[in-house]
């Protein structure tokens, strides 16, 4: 893969949001209309005849709400667009993550492996949809509530990965400082913790903890995620600030791949990192 085919090139960043109402949702809505108008229907009808109101119709034509799949699929099919509308369907997709998180969501859907080592918060992977809730209402500038239920559509969307077959190999080392802080309220916590204990107990899955009192931490730089393709490439995402870097020199993620083998052996192993989630969970 060339460089900047992702459209980032090695170590460039990403601004941090997209202005609302442009791009690709802009563009969809302006065809949804035109397809619509030349149907001949209003929106309430067609809204009656796709399975939603017409305020949300008009709020999908405008670009100011991104339209689900299977909005998508039912419209092409009323309108008669001969699959103008679903051509756009993995754009439109796309265009739910934050600008910086684009390439990224299309790389860990297509990943064969993927190795996570975070530093502040559980991974969106592993997330359940309360602790994501508490971590986008925490946002700084504050999240319109649109935006929040949005975000939390894709996050929960992502993780599909687990269902999917071949199944990827997924590894994932948290610091213990992720599994204590409280973010949310202890219920929160009490779930989410709850849900990396089932998460783990998946064949295709490997989560490990790096106790607080270790003395020897590989991760001192900060969390990354190194991404396998089918056929062995390998890149390396990092991300800081609402900002990301994707990287693709072959050198560089040689070193990173290098240095996630090293805080996994540095870690507490799979089986010893549940159980010892599981004593947190008895401390709440």
């Amino acid at each position: 893969m060339e460089q900047g085919e992702l459209g980032l090139r090695d170590g460039a960043r990403t601004p941090p949001e997209d202005e609302p109402g442009t791009g690709v949702v802009t563009a969809f809505g302006r065809q949804l209309k035109l397809l619509r108008i030349r149907a001949g229907l209003e929106r309430p009808e067609f809204g009656k005849r796709v399975g939603y109101a017409g305020q949300s119709v008009a709020s999908f034509e405008q670009g100011r709400r991104i339209p689900p799949p299977r909005f998508i699929d039912r419209a092409d099919e009323v309108l008669d667009a001969g699959g103008v509308l679903k051509a756009l369907k993995e754009e439109v997709a796309r265009a739910q993550y934050p600008a910086f998180f684009r390439d990224m969501a299309r790389l860990e859907a297509e990943a064969v492996e993927l190795c996570v080592y975070d530093t502040h918060v559980v991974n969106g992977l592993l997330q359940t949809e309360e602790y994501t809730r508490s971590l986008l209402a925490m946002r700084r500038p504050l999240l319109d509530e649109e935006t929040i239920e949005l975000r939390i559509t894709a996050r929960l969307a992502r993780q599909e990965i687990f269902s999917r077959w071949p199944a990827p190999l997924l590894s994932f080392v948290l610091e213990e400082t992720v599994l204590r802080k409280p973010l949310g309220g202890r219920s929160v916590l009490r779930a989410q913790l709850e849900q990396l204990l089932l998460t783990g107990q998946k064949r295709n899955v490997e989560i490990q903890v790096m106790p607080l009192g270790r003395e020897d931490n590989a991760g001192v730089d900060g969390p990354f995620t190194v991404i396998t393709r089918k056929g062995g490439e390998q890149l390396t995402y990092m991300e800081v600030q609402g900002r990301s870097s994707l990287l693709t020199d072959r050198e560089e993620v040689r070193l990173a791949a290098a240095r996630y083998g090293i805080i996994r052996s540095q870690a507490l192993s799979p089986r010893e990192a549940l159980g010892y989630i599981e004593k947190l969970l008895g401390e709440l």
